[in-house]
């Protein structure tokens, strides 16, 4: 049956909020709404808006081990999007968990890292903090192959000065092998401290992550 013109005219009035969030930005939605957009629609016998608020509840209500389990239980949510929904929420969580967290010690910032080890190719990333050690941003300011990446001070230390930050902590991954540094490692951290210096940042550390464990430049004496 072909929509009404009152139907039509009705739509064109309200649109949704897929064209809503389009026009007005990600921060226009509210929870319910993002979920939707993240479903992109529901099943057949439940309306998406319905889902949708079913699985605030779940992530408003439970801990992240159990948080899959429970939105499978969800009619109309299976495994698939119960993954997309988890994994968003992942993501989510690695990418704003640091922000503002304070660093007392080499081993606070290692949780906010953590995931970096995971990658098949070294990454070189850069945190920046304000003067009360407490994280700005965090970002991958090179990415190599599986043991080496390419850094130069200048790509390290744009963001910090644009950010007016008074720290940093610079990390890599080491894909396969320990963490334990190369020669290359230390050359580069001492040209790092040295670029920091000169731009009147504190280089607080230079960390090593793998799967299994962490080395800190600072905790092993290794800083000038």
């Amino acid at each position: 049956m072909e929509p009404s013109k009152k139907q039509v005219l009705s739509h064109k009035h309200h649109p949704s909020i897929r064209e809503l969030t389009l026009k007005n930005g990600l921060s226009f939605p509210s929870d319910a709404e993002l979920v939707m957009l993240l479903l992109g629609s529901g099943s057949a016998d439940v309306p998406v808006t319905v889902l949708s608020q079913k699985i605030i509840s779940v992530l408003n209500s439970c801990s992240r081990d159990e948080l899959i389990d429970r939105l499978r239980e969800i009619k109309g949510i299976g495994s698939s999007k119960a993954l997309a929904v988890a994994a968003a929420v992942e993501l989510g969580r690695r990418r704003s968990a640091h922000f503002m967290a304070r660093i007392n010690t080499p081993g606070d910032i290692v949780p906010y890292l953590r995931h970096f080890a995971l990658e098949s190719r070294e990454h070189f990333i850069c945190a920046s903090m304000n003067g009360a050690h407490e994280v700005l941003n965090i970002r991958v300011a090179s990415i190599g192959t599986t043991n080496r990446t390419l850094i130069h001070p200048r790509e390290i230390f744009a963001e910090p000065v644009a950010e007016h930050a008074s720290a940093v902590i610079c990390c890599h991954n080491h894909p396969s092998g320990p963490c334990e540094p190369s020669q290359a490692d230390k050359d580069s951290t001492r040209v790092l401290q040295e670029a920091a210096g000169i731009l009147g940042i504190t280089f607080l550390d230079h960390i090593i992550i793998t799967r299994e464990s962490y080395f800190s430049f600072l905790e092993h004496g290794l800083l000038a």
